[in-house]
This record gives structure tokens, C-alpha cells and sequence, in this order.
């Protein structure tokens, strides 16, 4: 029995990026809502974390501006 590899479908990619952004976005809402009831340590922890979030939301925004531009042309 030989494994292949599953073709690679990348139609959805756009949009399940647009969701990790979302997600993302609401991650960083919550926790600084939870600022307010943390030690000064973890608020500090939530901030690194947060920055850390931002960094990854910035990522995500240059992959689906190239994820648009390859559905544009076709993923040549």
C-alpha cells in the first residue's frame, strides 16, 4: 500500500485565514479584559503574549494578501 500525498487545495485558504485573524483578534479582546483581575506579573505575561498575537496577526495579513494574489492568477 502506498501513502500519497493529499493534492494541495488551496481555495480555502483566504477565508481560513481571515477566520485565524478573527479569532486571533478576539483571543487578544479577552485577555486584556482579564487585565483588570491579574497581578501585575501576569499582566505583563498578557502584554508579551498579546505582542506576540499582533506579530502573528501581521503574518497572517501578508499571507492572505499573497494567498489573494496567487487565487487571482490562477496558483501558477
Amino acid at each position: 500500500m502506498t501513502h500519497r500525498p493529499n493534492p494541495d487545495d488551496r481555495s480555502d485558504n483566504v477565508e481560513k485565514l481571515q477566520d485565524m485573524v478573527q479569532n486571533t483578534i478576539e483571543n487578544i479582546e479577552e485577555a486584556e479584559e482579564t487585565m483588570q483581575f491579574a497581578s501585575p506579573e501576569e499582566r505583563e505575561k498578557i502584554r508579551e503574549k498579546n505582542k506576540r498575537r499582533e506579530e502573528a496577526i501581521a503574518a497572517m495579513r501578508a499571507e492572505i494578501k499573497d494567498e489573494a494574489a496567487a487565487r487571482e492568477n490562477g496558483y501558477q
